[in-house]
């Protein structure tokens, strides 16, 4: 039995006309979230970030050499207000993990790219967070994680179809 399991039971038993089971699946999902959220962040924080440095770092390292996007194409990607990228943008300039460059196609506008520093500091951050996430599913078997990885990518779907 785990927290969620006693929360049921309590509403069982003061409210037996309602089908409390959906309050478990959300409940859990809740609590993994927490916990994994917690464990990532440290992680992170080893390293200098948090999960929206990394998050920006993450998606031009990922994007390929030369490790550059528009603001646009990092806005796509996340969803952020346009105010919030420039400030998540300016605090990694600050720091030394990008730069902004002028754009070749366009002069009015910049281009933003991972430097030296922020290139070290995420490839060493998604090291260590792959390894975290690793740690994190390692009470359950491969057969286990495939079967969680395929329900979950299906009730995501539901979510995320337009």
């Amino acid at each position: 039995m785990d927290r969620v399991d006693e929360i049921l039971a309590q509403w069982n038993r003061e409210r037996p006309d309602l089908d409390v089971a959906p309050m478990g699946l959300v409940g859990r999902f809740k609590r993994i979230g927490q916990h994994l959220s917690l464990a990532m962040d440290k992680t992170l924080a080893s390293h200098g970030l948090n999960g929206a440095s990394f998050d920006v770092l993450a998606t031009l390292r990922r994007a390929g050499q030369p490790y550059r996007l528009s603001p646009g194409d990092l806005l796509a990607t996340m969803m952020v207000t346009s105010g919030t990228m420039t400030n998540r943008i300016d605090q990694l300039q600050k720091a030394g993990y990008v730069e902004r460059i002028h754009n070749p196609k366009d002069g009015r506008s910049v281009i933003i790219a991972l430097t030296e520093k922020g290139f070290a500091t995420v490839d060493a951050a998604v090291t260590a967070h792959v390894e975290t996430q690793a740690s994190l599913i390692s009470g359950l078997s491969t057969q286990d994680s495939a079967t969680l990885n395929r329900l979950l990518s299906k009730f995501l779907t539901g979510f995320e179809e337009t």
